[in-house]
């Protein structure tokens, strides 16, 4: 990282000091066009797109290191590894908590799509076949949720 801040300075320094001999060279010519000035102004866009391309360099590295430490931080949340302050008052959840989790969701949404009313396996029965479009649209809701019948 210290390299391309380095990088940074240098290409900027010399940036600046291709601006400035534009500048100077515009002020010996009294405005007038010279090969003076066209020399100056290749060296400031020579300058110029150096510096730019040290600038996408740097701006890749800190993206680089952002999805690195978002990575890392996303691990360490979901394997409890680190240590986070619980300004929610909700605690952390670790890994193997966060897969049971997702089981038991992905399994209560099966039972949902199958029709049971039930969140045992055992009462895991097909939705009755004489259920017609007149009928009741309601599926049976399971007691466990307070959120009343889903639609």
């Amino acid at each position: 990282m210290d390299g391309t801040v380095d990088e940074l300075t240098s290409a900027y320094d010399e940036l600046i000091a291709a601006t400035a001999g534009v500048l100077e060279a515009r002020a010996a010519s009294g405005g007038q066009k010279t090969a003076e000035i066209d020399a100056a102004l290749v060296a400031f866009r020579e300058r110029w797109e150096t510096f730019q391309a040290v600038c996408d360099r740097a701006e890749d590295m800190v993206e680089r290191a952002r999805h690195r430490i978002g990575s890392e931080l996303l691990v360490d949340e979901a394997t409890g590894a680190a240590s986070p302050a619980p300004a929610s008052g909700v605690p952390p959840i670790n890994a193997s908590r966060l897969e049971q989790t997702s089981k038991a969701v992905r399994w209560l949404v099966l039972e949902l799509q199958r029709g049971a009313g039930s969140a045992t396996p055992s009462a895991a029965t097909p939705a009755p076949a004489a259920a017609t479009p007149s009928s009741s649209s309601v599926a049976p809701s399971d007691a466990r949720f307070s959120e009343g019948p889903i639609r």
